[in-house]
């Protein structure tokens, strides 16, 4: 399974923003730690302020940070609010599936099975279970800066 750079850079911008301890930082200091692109990276942060994941304020002294505690973030939630779907295969979606032998066909349900214990495994973890060592990765974030 491979999730959405969506979803990647969603889990990504939150692991940023918690290693700064509630300091406001930018988009372009986000795209800058990771050398991704700015453009995705606004669409990716509108949508997680939407989900209520984090603050954006505009304007001169603007930027964001996040709206709730690490401990209250949790990954499997994030993943599937900014994924687009898990169809791992075409049977999976009931609407375009052309597939002949889904009527027979063992590995649907195996393939959902999987998805399911995925991110049943990711509902395990907060936000603050992945960081880790906060001060190494603030480290490796900041470096480029």
């Amino acid at each position: 399974m491979q999730l959405s750079f969506h979803a990647d850079y969603a889990c990504r911008v939150l692991i940023y923003l918690a290693v700064l301890d509630d300091q406001q930082s930018s988009i372009a200091a986000v795209a800058k730690a990771y050398a991704i692109s700015e453009n995705h990276l606004v669409k990716v942060v509108h949508h997680l302020g939407k989900l209520g994941y984090v603050t954006t304020t505009r304007g001169r002294g603007g930027g964001i940070k996040l709206a709730r505690t690490p401990a209250e973030i949790n990954i499997g939630e994030v993943v599937r609010a900014m994924e687009p779907h898990f169809t791992v295969v075409e049977c999976l979606d009931q609407q375009t599936n052309t597939c002949p032998i889904v009527p027979v066909c063992g590995l649907k349900a195996a393939i959902s099975k999987a998805t399911a214990a995925f991110l049943a495994t990711l509902d395990d973890y907060s936000l603050q279970d992945v960081l880790g060592n906060k001060h190494q990765l603030s480290r490796l974030l900041t470096q480029t800066s």
